[in-house]
């Protein structure tokens, strides 16, 4: 299948999931990365504008996260809201502290992805709205996404697609250059990427769920990835059912 196709399919998917649900809306946490780029065109061209809600949410974020994420939804002509948990994010490292409980560089950005999701939910929950979820095939496959943070959502439209390919669908959608080829980052704290916290490239892990060949310590970085972050994508561990007499 054509990739031009599938998006057609993503985009009936999603207009099924949302009147199969009885929900209202779909609710997207805006990032002005080209995932949550690619997301808000594939929701817009399924249901409308009008079935959208875009969220900003910068927390002690680099200022051209939020000027990219307005560039997009003035693009796309799309309904946002702009919530600054900054406040709310350094409440809770104040909490934390007050325990004499200091917590590590990736504990912070763990906990601003947690923060965000929050805030997704309890917008959803009062305007009937699914929380859609942007993680790629090569972030699910690695665990690449903060579990119960960017993890957690009703739906992921985009999570068969490879990173070449969601750049290549959001050129095909018509999203902007500069936002389809921007430097993948979770702007979760200075100086921040996706390839330099994973520890491969992008074309790696591409070829790699492609089954092509890749340098052995790229294959051995990929495995391993998916070894640790097995967890984020298995159910909740129970112990055997309880039968009662």
């Amino acid at each position: 299948m054509k990739l031009k196709e599938y998006l057609t399919e993503i985009e009936t998917f999603l207009k099924e999931s949302l009147e199969k649900t009885n929900m209202d809306t779909f609710v997207l946490g805006i990032s002005g990365g080209v995932d949550s780029s690619l997301t808000a065109a594939l929701i817009k061209n399924a249901v409308g504008k009008e079935k959208l809600m875009c969220i900003l949410m910068p927390i002690e974020s680099n200022p051209k996260d939020l000027e990219d994420g307005l560039f997009l939804v003035n693009q796309l002509g799309l309904n946002y809201i702009i919530i600054d948990a900054s406040k709310t994010f350094n409440c809770y490292l104040e909490d934390l502290r007050s325990q004499n409980v200091e917590i590590s560089k990736l504990t912070r950005s763990n906990l601003k992805a947690r923060i965000r999701m929050s805030i997704l939910y309890a917008y959803a929950q009062e305007h009937r709205g699914l929380v859609v979820g942007t993680d790629n095939k090569d972030e699910r496959y690695t665990g690449y996404f903060t579990k119960y943070g960017d993890g957690a959502c009703d739906i992921l439209p985009i999570c068969h697609l490879l990173k070449s390919e969601v750049v290549e669908a959001s050129k095909i959608l018509g999203i902007p250059t500069r936002l389809a080829e921007r430097v993948p980052t979770a702007g979760l704290f200075e100086g921040q990427t996706d390839e330099t916290e994973m520890g491969v490239t992008y074309k790696e892990l591409d070829a790699y769920l492609r089954d092509e060949e890749i340098s052995l310590e790229a294959k051995q970085k990929i495995e391993h990835l998916h070894k640790i972050s097995a967890h984020k994508r298995d159910d909740i561990p129970c112990p055997k059912d309880f039968i009662r007499d």
